[in-house]
């Protein structure tokens, strides 16, 4: 697999999200599957006048509270409340097709939502037990926001990463692991994570100053 796509290989991808190609294939997948098991649950909320932004928005709220019970060493709370907002997230996009109203701005509030839960949590554990250095979270909390604002302005240009790596269930998982005596898992998930990122981080730079500079010869 080649690390990108070329435009006219793809269809159009919509402004405002940071999904890869391959990568929005698989979200649109998995979300017509979530709309058909969960389909009597998206008609009561519908019926319920709940929208997708309500959703988005409880979401995010219980992304947050994962700082204060981790702060005041609640973990296992938290790690609750962490897994709550990724249960959530996971209704919204669905809801909003299954109500017509799915649109670029509702996906890059998603998107900014979820990555500022994942700053906070990685701020914690860098703050507090069981630690993460640093260096270490500095570098993830840089590279991964960089590799997101990057793939917006690619997708925005038609020329979106073929895939992208999104170790955030991945770090959400190694924190349950590493409290129950898994030796310095989320140490291991963030630097893993910090070397395909920053790789991802350069190749995606340098496509977009290249086609910055003008159109690619064909």
């Amino acid at each position: 697999m080649t690390d990108e796509t070329s435009a006219s290989s793809i269809e159009p991808a919509p402004k405002g999200d940071c999904y890869s190609a391959g990568e929005r294939e698989w979200m649109e997948y998995g979300q017509q599957l979530r709309a058909r098991f969960f389909a009597p649950a998206l008609r009561l909320l519908t019926k319920l006048r709940v929208t997708p932004d309500h959703l988005t928005i409880l979401s995010f709220l219980f992304g947050l509270a994962f700082a204060p019970l981790w702060c005041f060493e609640y973990f296992w709370y938290g790690i609750a409340a962490l897994w709550t907002h990724v249960a959530l997230d996971g209704f919204d996009g669905p809801l909003a097709r299954y109500q017509n109203s799915a649109s670029p701005r509702g996906s890059f509030t998603d998107s900014v939502c979820d990555q500022t839960v994942v700053s906070i949590v990685t701020i914690m554990l860098m703050i507090g037990w069981p630690g993460l250095s640093v260096a270490a979270g500095a570098i993830f909390l840089v590279v991964y926001t960089g590799v997101l604002a990057i793939s917006m302005v690619r997708n925005s240009l038609q020329i979106p990463y073929s895939w992208l790596l999104r170790p955030r269930l991945i770090l959400f998982l190694a924190i349950p692991c590493q409290l129950l005596g898994v030796p310095h898992a989320i140490a291991v998930v963030v630097w893993c994570s910090n070397v395909v990122l920053g790789i991802k981080l350069a190749t995606g730079f340098y496509k977009l100053r290249k086609r910055l500079d003008g159109p690619e010869q064909r």
